[in-house]
């Protein structure tokens, strides 16, 4: 089975009213089941660097009748380049982008900056390439490494998750 976003989701614990961003949303696989899950009052930043994906996402969102979603076109690469105020959000979901980033510990030191002191970060990415799918093997994160990256950029790890049989989930806390 791969990543399930919703069976991911379900073991973060994400609550009506919070601010949660996607960061490298795409087509919004994680976005569409957080924006129901915060409800009206709580919002859900799509943050991503391709403009396509977002105007779909955008339009999706609309026809799901979710209009708690905001679109958020940014560079992981730049310094503060998620385009947030600091401490904006409650909850942050990083899923398959890792591997993509070169600049993973100025990436990580910008998530920390935008999350609130209670802030919690889940983390899905790619154990393994399986069939042609998923990234080369030589840009993968080791699950090893990728807990490090978090705990160096100010994060304390709270527990691994269940993410899928060619990927791995933490769950970190704003340390």
């Amino acid at each position: 089975m791969f990543s399930d976003p919703k069976k991911n989701l379900t073991q973060f614990d994400v609550m009506p009213t919070q601010s949660v961003g996607d960061f490298g949303s795409g087509a919004g696989y994680y976005t569409l089941p957080l924006a129901k899950m915060v409800g009206d009052s709580g919002r859900v930043y799509a943050i991503d660097i391709q403009k396509d994906l977002l105007s779909t996402l955008k339009n999706n969102a609309a026809k799901e009748h979710l209009f708690n979603v905001d679109i958020i076109w940014a560079d992981f690469e730049e310094p503060q380049g998620l385009r947030l105020g600091d401490a904006t959000l409650d909850r942050g979901v990083i899923a398959n982008v890792l591997f993509q980033i070169e600049n993973k510990d100025g990436f990580v030191k910008d998530v920390n900056r935008v999350m609130r002191p209670t802030g919690k970060v889940l983390v899905i990415d790619w154990s393994d390439s399986f069939g042609g799918l998923g990234p080369d093997k030589k840009s993968l994160l080791a699950k090893e490494k990728c807990r490090k990256l978090f705990e160096g950029g100010g994060f304390i790890f709270e527990k691994e998750i269940e993410a899928g049989a060619h990927h791995y989930g933490f769950i970190f806390k704003k340390g």
